[in-house]
């Protein structure tokens, strides 16, 4: 193998060695700067980058926090409303219910002096028919000569007791 051979070794060694520095020569006068400015670029870019997502993040906090705010502000608006809606009602409700309550209650004063005068007629009726069969049974017994006037009397005594 050619490589092997120690007679041709130093001159493979000198161009080895020159092939060697001339690519270290232009590896770091042009390809590494370049690398290196593009790494410069890209790690700026990411910079800008995080630095706005960042910004949007804030920005986002703040509208979470408002929309937030507005919220509990909506909901004890809403609260509040609910409640002036509910007591408004309650008072409505306590109000018909005070007119029912004094309605009923003069129904009910009306229809208890229907039923004391329809007693009371009642009464008077039982009283007249009680005192016809009081001259109808005394008739029976033979006794006639007792008018509808006397046995009147004669109960109304008779409760004065």
């Amino acid at each position: 193998m050619p490589q092997l051979d120690f007679s041709v070794f130093p001159s493979q060694f000198f161009w080895l060695t020159i092939c060697f520095f001339t690519l270290l020569f232009i590896m770091s006068k042009f390809i590494i700067p370049k690398l290196g400015e593009m790494i410069n670029l890209r790690k700026e870019k990411i910079d800008s980058e995080l630095a706005t997502a960042e910004r949007l993040k804030k920005q986002v906090e703040e509208g979470i926090e408002r929309y937030e705010t507005a919220l509990r502000e909506a909901s004890q608006k809403a609260n509040l409303a609910l409640q002036k809606t509910k007591d408004e009602l309650n008072d409505t409700v306590n109000r018909k219910q005070s007119d029912l309550a004094a309605r009923l209650n003069a129904e009910i004063a009306q229809g208890e002096q229907r039923i004391e005068a329809a007693k009371s007629k009642a009464l008077q009726k039982i009283e007249e028919a009680s005192v016809d069969l009081a001259v109808d049974v005394l008739a029976k017994f033979g006794i006639s000569k007792v008018s509808a006037d006397k046995v009147r009397k004669t109960i109304a005594g008779l409760e004065g007791e």
